[in-house]
């Protein structure tokens, strides 16, 4: 209780760890959580390459999603900041690769993969 439900399920998810840690409820070291991590991201793959139901992945996903934000709390990053810098990132690059197929006069859309990677990663060393 006292987690309001209208938070975004990031900020929840973080918010209801916490509160559960506050009454001992909790990890004692991060390689056990990373453990966990890794338990369930075994646990969603396994659903998606068995063919799982979308539901079923989706459940296996958001536990994933949990576990690493419990895990950013043992490692003190704010899940909402890095995830939001990361995006930032993904759109510099992306940016640039646009910049740069413009100038070489190529469309992205009839680009192959390995072309559009050879400017991602240049926008990478320029970072």
């Amino acid at each position: 209780s006292g987690v309001p439900n209208s938070l975004p399920a990031m900020v929840k998810a973080y918010r209801i760890q916490d509160k559960a840690r506050g009454i001992g409820f909790d990890w004692e070291q991060p390689g056990q959580v990373w453990e966990k991590v890794l338990e369930e991201l075994g646990e969603l793959r396994e659903v998606v390459e068995n063919g799982g139901s979308p539901k079923r992945v989706e459940e296996e996903f958001g536990d994933l999603l949990f576990a690493l934000i419990n895990y950013s709390r043992f490692i003190d990053v704010n899940p909402e900041s890095a995830l939001e810098r990361t995006n930032k990132k993904f759109i510099r690059r992306f940016n640039y690769l646009e910049e740069k197929a413009a100038e070489s006069g190529k469309e992205l859309k009839r680009m192959s993969l390995s072309e559009m990677d050879v400017f991602w990663n240049e926008a990478k060393d320029y970072e």
